[in-house]
């Protein structure tokens, strides 16, 4: 049985009602926090949209793309991990069709591969496997990215990198979010399905979900219009003084690096939304696997900085199910938030009050420390845009954030 209730309808999107007068309300708290967000703390551009029980809430643009060009509601943006959601739903719809089982020991499709018969499908989807994350290997970043952004990296690249490097932990012991669990599980749904990794996305869920402008590509090409991002990360590895506010334009950087081959995508808003009510609903899987997917697991994991990056207790501000975030005080927010090359996104859900937020950010040199990272409050944001929406279900901002 799929949880397909009547969100098959939300995703119409009622947007043509006059808002009422409590909507013009939320709508000017909304354009003030994220209008005080590009004065204050060095948001460059931002593209927004939410939606309450099926209806739109607000479509609105903020900022400039580039000099002189306003951002636009109808622009593309990369979607990072986002992909990841759609990676666990298809794994979750091949189990509701008895193809695989959450516990088969991926030696099964990949005997070769280290370890592979100690860590089950369920491992590598929950990030749990207990692999090096390939992205935070010094030789990948900054060696080689810093080095030529615009590089192709391969398949074979990211799994040398997260295989270099000893298991850190017994599969299944602690929680460590690393991207080489992702690019592990992008070859074995390729060979499940016996298809190409990005087909097999765009059958069994893009299309279902209803996203439109939602492609998969490894080259650096985003369809036009492109919302265009800055970074100054690496103004360190080039040694120059954060108060030089070193800037470059990050858009066109190659993003081959960042997830399995077949689900590195670029999206539009419309589509962030969509997914943030399908995934957000369940709307493609049985009751179980929803269930599955959308556990938070709160108390598992320990940090280990001796053996383990990226080692954590899983908690209400940080919690993760099978390929989903999640974050709640009083209710529980399902979402994705991806941060890389000069650009932040956010799609989120609030399944109890049916509210969706989806959000793309760009920065400002200003928004940049010493060590070439953006300023944290692009989440501030969001949590404070979801108060605005969900009082009684705020989510849970980590001390000292905000």
């Amino acid at each position: 049985m799929t949880v397909v209730a009547a969100l098959a309808c939300a995703i119409a999107f009622a947007a043509a009602r006059p808002p009422t007068a409590s909507a013009a309300s939320v709508q000017t708290r909304i354009n003030a926090l994220i209008r005080d967000a590009i004065a204050r703390h060095g948001i460059r551009a931002a593209i927004f949209q939410a939606t309450k029980n099926g209806r739109t809430v607000m479509t609105k643009a903020y900022g400039y793309s580039q000099t002189g060009v306003p951002a636009t509601t109808k622009m593309h943006f990369r979607n990072g991990a986002v992909a990841i959601s759609y990676m666990s739903t298809l794994l979750l719809r091949l189990v509701d069709e008895r193809k695989v089982k959450l516990d088969d020991k991926i030696s099964k499709w990949l005997p070769n591969l280290r370890d592979s018969n100690r860590v089950t499908l369920r491992m590598l989807a929950s990030m749990t496997a207990g692999y090096h994350d390939y992205e935070i290997d010094p030789a990948l970043i900054p060696d080689r990215l810093y080095n030529n952004p615009f590089v192709t990296i391969t398949t074979q690249f990211q799994l040398k990198l997260a295989l270099d490097k000893p298991q850190q932990f017994p599969p299944g012991t602690n929680f460590s979010y690393a991207h080489s669990n992702y690019v592990i599980l992008g070859l074995i749904l390729s060979k499940i399905t016996k298809l190409p990794l990005d087909v097999a996305l765009s059958r069994m869920v893009l299309r279902p979900l209803g996203l439109k402008n939602t492609v998969a590509s490894i080259k650096p090409p985003i369809p036009l219009l492109a919302l265009h991002a800055y970074s100054g990360e690496r103004a360190p590895f080039f040694n120059i003084p954060l108060k030089a506010h070193f800037f470059e334009d990050s858009t066109y950087w190659n993003p081959s690096w960042t997830l399995a081959h077949g689900a590195i995508e670029t999206t539009d808003i419309v589509d962030m939304t969509r997914t943030a009510i399908g995934i957000g609903s369940g709307r493609l899987l049985s009751r179980s696997s929803y269930r599955a997917q959308t556990d938070p697991h709160i108390g598992f994991g320990h940090p280990a900085p001796k053996t383990c990056e990226r080692c954590m207790k899983l908690n209400r501000y940080y919690g993760y199910g099978i390929g989903l975030v999640t974050n709640g005080n009083r209710g529980q927010w399902l979402l994705q938030n991806p941060l890389f090359a000069g650009e932040a996104a956010i799609e989120s859900y609030l399944p109890s009050q049916r509210i969706s937020i989806a959000i793309a950010m760009t920065f400002k040199p200003t928004a940049y420390d010493a060590q070439g990272n953006p300023s944290p409050y692009w989440q501030v944001l969001w949590a404070k845009i979801a108060k605005v929406l969900a009082p009684r279900n705020p989510p849970a901002v980590p001390p000292g954030l905000g």
